[in-house]
């Protein structure tokens, strides 16, 4: 208001002073100045009210920018402070993650040393099973026998209802581990391989130069011998792979009635036999050789309220009786130990056997000789005959 006071006091004083110039012969002029001044003073009314209006407008819109601005600012900062929180957090699960990524680094490594030392454990036990299994290995040779049969034997056998018997003798062949760097050397005296043994190092002469070997005693492993008894039964057939859902005895009763029927191959049952939690049974035949017979089938057909197939076999008993373990030494073979590669493997054994060959040199008359080179290793095997038993240390039945 002040402001438009001013501007109306200025106005007028223009027109007053313009008027005293032009006097008394311009006051149509000044009348009609008057009037336009007066419109000029509405019109700038008009503006400095809308300049006003405009300038409180701008000022509230200040005010709500300030509050706005204001709130933006603490939302930031609680936008700041949830971003330091979450790196806080960020920065622990990192250093968790770490940790626990190094944990389990270790607890791998710690796996393969462990994995590393199972494996060399395992070929250790292989080696160890593979010389077990040559060790225990046998051969079983049964001599072929004539037999002439003449006719049936009207006359019945005493032992007709009796078991079927059988005894094998087993011997173990004893063996010993040729390993690398050493021969074996069989002479055709055991005068011989005795005074080999009395010399403590041999010289063996090559082409470009000689070898020290010394002569050994051989120690073989044990080996055993035993004896197995077997009984055959002439009357009583295993039967396996029976299951069903009947009642035991109802399964009893169908076997019965399926081993009974002579057009199969059976005979009269004398007793029947059946575990319904191993499904396993044992018919018991009035007469013997039926039971024989249907053993050789390995297979039966059984009603059990439809037709199954079921195995069958013989019933044996065994025992194993006379079991002796035993080590020797060879009489006529020594061990020579301590042999460099100086050459092939066959030019050495042939250098080898020259030297010991000479009576000379206390040798003799070779039967066989094995050299194996360094980096090998072979199972020998002994006939029984030709080993002195040096000690028995068990004999019992089983």
């Amino acid at each position: 208001m002040r402001r438009h006071t001013l501007m109306s006091l200025l106005v007028m004083a223009d027109i007053r002073d313009k008027g005293l110039i032009n006097g008394k012969g311009g006051l149509d002029e000044e009348s009609s100045q008057l009037e336009e001044a007066m419109k000029q003073l509405e019109t700038w009314k008009t503006k400095a009210e809308k300049a006003d209006d405009v300038k409180a407008r701008l000022i509230l819109e200040k005010l709500e920018e300030d509050d706005t601005k204001i709130k933006a600012q603490q939302e930031m900062l609680t936008y700041v402070q949830k971003q330091e929180e979450c790196q806080k957090a960020f920065a622990q699960s990192i250093n968790s993650v770490q940790d626990k990524i190094r944990k389990l680094g270790k607890c791998k490594q710690d796996l393969l040393d462990k994995l590393r030392r199972c494996q060399v454990e395992l070929q250790a036990k292989k080696a160890e099973s593979t010389k077990l299994k040559q060790k225990f290995k046998m051969c079983i040779q049964i001599p072929d026998s004539e037999v002439k049969f003449n006719g049936p034997n009207k006359e019945k056998r005493e032992n007709d209802n009796q078991s079927v018997r059988g005894v094998f003798a087993i011997s173990q062949r004893p063996t010993v581990l040729l390993q690398g760097g050493q021969a074996l050397i069989t002479f055709e005296e055991e005068r011989v391989a005795s005074q080999v043994l009395k010399i403590t190092k041999c010289c063996v002469p090559c082409d470009i130069s000689s070898l020290d070997v010394t002569p050994k005693l051989i120690t073989m492993d044990p080996a055993v011998k035993f004896e197995i008894h077997l009984s055959v039964s002439r009357k009583e057939l295993k039967v396996s792979n029976v299951l069903s859902s009947m009642p035991v005895e109802r399964i009893k009763d169908r076997l019965e009635m399926s081993f009974s029927r002579p057009s199969r191959g059976g005979g009269e049952v004398e007793s029947v036999k059946y575990d319904k939690n191993t499904g396993t049974g044992q018919i018991t035949f009035l007469n013997p050789g039926v039971a024989e017979n249907l053993a050789l089938r390995g297979g039966y057909h059984v009603d059990l309220g439809s037709e199954v197939h079921v195995q069958v076999g013989s019933v044996y008993k065994y025992h194993l009786r006379k079991f002796q373990t035993f080590c020797g030494s060879p009489r006529r073979t020594i061990l020579l130990d301590g042999i460099e590669d100086v050459m092939d493997e066959e030019d050495l054994q042939d250098h080898l056997e020259i030297h010991f060959q000479k009576p000379s040199n206390n040798g003799g008359e070779i039967e066989s000789i094995k050299y194996i080179s360094r980096g090998k290793a072979t199972q020998a095997f002994f006939l029984c005959e030709d080993t002195v038993e040096r000690g028995n240390f068990s004999n019992y039945n089983v």
